[in-house]
């Protein structure tokens, strides 16, 4: 099991003579813009989590029958906070596709494996 570690961590961090070049950094408008997408999900989420739950019981109205603070605490931060992780993900996917990056952070025709690399039979470890 040692010597088949050791050889797994020699492919992998391996590289050919005649590879491709290091990618270049990201564009700053990939940052800027992943960066406002991360602050406005931030914001809403602190909105929800304590803003609106702080002043619930203020909040004299009823939604779906049910008295404001009790879905927001039931039912209410819980979507919101899937409608978070959706829309990130959703936006990161475009963001992402946009400016030609895969799901490893590298450009894609760099995320492609190489030939040699990964388990015997051309398996991705």
């Amino acid at each position: 099991m040692r010597g088949t570690i050791g050889r797994y961590h020699r492919a992998v961090n391996a590289v050919p003579p005649s590879g491709p070049p290091l990618p270049a950094p990201l564009p700053r408008a990939y940052w800027r813009r992943t960066l406002r997408a991360t602050a406005l999900l931030l914001a809403v989420w602190f909105a929800v989590t304590f803003v609106i739950a702080f002043f619930a019981r203020d909040l004299q109205f009823h939604v779906f029958g049910w008295p404001f603070s009790f879905w927001v605490g039931a039912q209410g931060g819980l979507a919101v906070y899937v409608g978070i992780t959706w829309w990130y993900a959703r936006t990161m996917r475009r963001l992402d596709r946009e400016h030609g990056i895969g799901e490893d952070g590298l450009p894609l025709h760099a995320a492609e494996p190489q030939e040699g690399m990964g388990r015997p039979g051309g398996g991705i470890v």
